[in-house]
């Protein structure tokens, strides 16, 4: 939810620095030409877990029998709005909520690149975001593609809520306009918790009065039960899906809901919506974040900046006391700020790290002016954010947080919550809708997944997939965010995956 690089609105969909609550997109497709800004929506009740791949959950069958009715199983192709890469387009009907399939409808537009070679079926593809536009960003990469359409039709669509002003989607959105928020401080006091639940609240009813019934299903199963849909109209007996960043939390949903339904399903660059302890999986992402700087330490240890450890620990305890100020005006930086951008600039891997190295020196002497974003905002920021606020665990009160604050802060010395689901989600305190998805494990019987991922994500994704026997996930061991567009190896590893169902051995290196 917190934005990945918080400087800029524009770069929605750039390398994620911060939390995997609002893993995004990566900078090259920002590059490409797309921009876009946060986002919204909700969720429906608790996936019902079956064990069986071989029976489908009631669940799928309130989706298929909904699909049908409004689609007909067959999708009307035709050339995509501004098409320029031979790309068709079709719209298929779905409920705005799915537990009430004979009721609205709104509109989803699913996007196709057809197979070069004799088609063997399709992979549906998703990028994340949340609010990612599928198919502008599918345009924009049709490279990456290349390989796998040999053999396969590559789908994807513009996931529901979030529509054509913001995010380029062109299926139906949330009639809304979201800025992003600065992230929380964490309420002092219980006084400070309600003012913080009144606020929240506050952004959130002047979306959700504009359409409550949207607003109120937009969470990641949601989008899992839309992608049936699309499965089922085009005529797919089983799913093959690639779910980068935030849509592998689609992808899990997905698994949950109809294990019976997967053929082959990739996770790349995601974190773990599967947890069967969301506390233990709170204290793996603030680890993951303290190895980012730790990482940063060692190669200061053989880079001339001995003195930047040392540094750090006693600016982020004073931080804690007094902000230190910056040279902009009406900015001043607390530890947990600081934390944030330091994490942001450590996850960049070597080529940032002599700029962090000279921006603690810096704050260490009173001035934190290195630590402002050349662009966009000061602090930082996140999403108001409609899914994720219905996908995650929240605080029920100030007690709470604090304990949970104070076992990672012992767990990450040096980043403490910065970064983290922990952090994120007190923006979603107060929030009009419930968590109605929450992570939970996926069932038994499931095929074998290939996960992937950089730094901490490679991780997290193992995380998930250690409940699938036989999985398998491809690691690289350096920064960035998804490995499918930027690493060979690791593409053809998945290309190979989708095709034949190949999994490389479980701890391929790429």
């Amino acid at each position: 939810m917190p934005n990945p690089h918080p400087s800029s609105r524009t770069r929605r969909f750039a390398l994620p620095t911060t939390v995997p609550l609002a893993l995004t997109l990566s900078l090259a497709l920002l590059n490409a030409g797309m921009a876009s800004s946060p986002a919204a929506a909700r969720a429906n009740p608790s996936p019902t877990t079956t064990t069986s791949p071989a029976t489908d959950s009631p669940s799928t069958t309130t989706t298929e029998r909904a699909a049908k009715s409004s689609s007909g199983g067959t999708l009307k192709w035709e050339s995509c709005p501004n098409d320029k890469i031979g790309m068709d387009c079709a719209d298929l009907q779905v409920p705005a909520d799915w537990h009430k399939p004979d009721g609205r409808k709104i509109t989803l537009k699913v996007g196709r690149l057809k197979a070069t070679g004799t088609s063997e079926g399709s992979v549906l593809v998703a990028y994340g975001g949340p609010g990612g536009p599928g198919i502008a960003l599918t345009q924009s990469s049709p490279d990456w593609w290349a390989k796998l359409r040999q053999r396969m039709d590559v789908v994807t669509w513009d996931t529901r809520g979030y529509g054509i002003d913001q995010f380029q989607g062109l299926s139906t959105g949330l009639p809304c306009v979201w800025t992003r928020v600065p992230i929380a401080d964490a309420p002092k006091d219980d006084a400070d918790f309600g003012r913080l639940s009144d606020t929240n609240r506050g952004y959130a009813e002047a979306c959700r009065l504009k359409d409550p019934e949207l607003f109120a299903n937009m969470s990641s199963a949601d989008h899992a039960r839309d992608m049936d849909a699309i499965r089922k109209a085009l005529g797919d007996d089983k799913l093959n899906y690639y779910g980068a960043s935030y849509a592998g939390f689609y992808g899990q949903d997905y698994a949950r809901l109809f294990p019976g339904r997967v053929r082959t399903m990739v996770l790349d660059g995601t974190w773990s919506h599967s947890a069967v302890n969301w506390q233990r999986e709170l204290e793996e992402m603030a680890k993951s974040n303290e190895q980012f700087m730790r990482r940063f330490f060692t190669w200061c240890a053989a880079n001339d900046c001995k003195d930047v450890p040392a540094l750090w620990h006693a600016l982020i305890a004073r931080a804690d006391r007094t902000p230190v100020p910056t040279t902009t005006a009406n900015v001043a930086y607390k530890a947990r700020d600081l934390q944030t951008f330091a994490v942001a600039l450590a996850r960049q891997g070597a080529p940032a790290w002599p700029k962090l190295a000279t921006a603690i020196r810096k704050a260490s002497k009173g001035d934190a002016s290195d630590f402002v974003p050349a662009r966009g905002a000061r602090y930082p920021d996140q999403a108001t954010g409609v899914t994720e606020c219905t996908d995650w665990p929240r605080v029920a009160n100030r007690k709470e947080m604090t304990s949970i604050f104070t076992r990672l802060r012992k767990i990450a010395p040096n980043t403490g919550i910065a970064g983290s689901n922990a952090s994120a989600t007190l923006n979603c305190v107060g929030w009009p809708v419930p968590v109605t998805n929450p992570p939970a494990a996926l069932p038994k019987n499931l095929p074998p997944m290939l996960g992937a991922g950089a730094w901490g994500e490679s991780d997290a994704v193992e995380r998930v997939l250690t409940q699938v026997p036989g999985s398998a996930t491809i690691h690289h061991d350096g920064p960035g965010h998804t490995l499918y567009g930027f690493n060979p190896c690791a593409r053809d590893h998945i290309n190979r995956y989708f095709t034949d169902r190949t999994l490389p051995s479980r701890n391929t290196k790429c």
